[in-house]
């Protein structure tokens, strides 16, 4: 089936649905992993379902609504149905905020209200008014749908391998309750009926499935000077660009101060710090005393330091 929809109404919708409530709770990684897949495993009638709503179908409060429900199902026009749309967007918004409550915080609420309108959309298409059920019912459920199968489709995982992962926390939980204690591999293998070699498999394959935005603070977004995870990570084999270059720079610029050194003093500094000689070898070579060389060396030192220091404000 196909679907028209204007873009005034679509915009409107979009604006509306826009400025609703993140409502997305902060919990710990695991424990969003594991809601996560629970709402993917089609559970989550059980987890987010809206308040009961009455199956009998009562009277419409609003003549006007009644009124475009009844012009919509005669015509078919698209006018009618678009205000059907801009009128029911709050439960859209609504039935988006109770999923995304369970959903990891890198899920944004305004995809989730997104996929929801195309499940209001095809609520409105095949609602048939001689039913005896609220349309808020029929499309509550149409909705959250819609919400669900899209997560499903962007969902890289196999459910295999999320059939599995709820097995082996089943798995755990039990063996943790039981022994009072963190099981070993071999105890999870025997509880489930398998071989150790066929956990650490299901255990590499959980390991791949999990993601995490670098971009998220941790914390919280409310966290003020909040760290992202991506500040956390670093290649310690690759050289830090930025400190790479501060590096040349200020080799750069203490080639030229030492450049504009005294002939003797920059034999002191070239044989100490490149050489590796003493002060008193080096006094032996210039044929001075050690304590002169000290002398030279803190005086070249106090120049090098200097003209680093202007070099730096400019």
């Amino acid at each position: 089936m196909t679907i028209h929809l204007d873009a005034p109404a679509a915009l409107a919708v979009i604006g509306r649905s826009a400025t609703a409530p993140l409502g997305v709770i902060p919990q710990q990684r695991g424990q969003l992993d594991a809601e996560l897949d629970e709402l993917l495993d089609g559970e989550l009638a059980t987890v987010v379902a809206l308040p009961e709503v009455p199956t009998q179908r009562a009277e419409p409060v609003d003549p006007d609504v009644a009124a475009m429900w009844t012009d919509f199902k005669a015509t078919g026009a698209r006018e009618h149905r678009d205000a059907l749309i801009l009128h029911y967007a709050s439960l859209v918004t609504a039935v988006a905020g109770r999923v995304g409550m369970r959903l990891p915080a890198m899920v944004e609420q305004a995809d989730l209200v997104s996929y929801g309108m195309f499940g209001l959309i095809d609520a409105i298409e095949k609602y048939q008014l001689d039913r005896a059920v609220k349309f808020e019912s029929y499309a509550s459920s149409r909705i959250r749908g819609a919400i669900i199968d899209e997560l499903r489709a962007m969902d890289w995982v196999p459910r295999s391998v999320r059939t599995k992962a709820r097995s082996v926390d089943r798995a755990l939980a039990e063996l943790e309750a039981t022994l009072h204690r963190a099981p070993t591999e071999a105890e999870i293998a025997q509880h489930l009926g398998c071989q150790v070699t066929e956990l650490r498999n299901v255990n590499s394959q959980l390991a791949t499935s999990n993601m995490a935005a670098l971009d998220e603070l941790l914390g919280g977004e409310d966290r003020a000077g909040g760290v992202s995870l991506g500040d956390t990570l670093c290649d310690e084999r690759i050289d830090d660009p930025a400190g790479t270059l501060a590096d040349a720079e200020t080799v750069h610029l203490l080639a030229r101060a030492i450049e504009q050194l005294g002939e003797r003093e920059r034999i002191v500094v070239v044989l100490y710090y490149y050489e590796g000689m003493t002060l008193a070898e080096i006094g032996r070579v210039l044929g001075v005393t050690e304590s002169r060389i000290s002398q030279m060396h803190t005086a070249a030192m106090t120049r090098l330091r200097t003209r680093l220091v202007d070099a730096e404000r400019i």
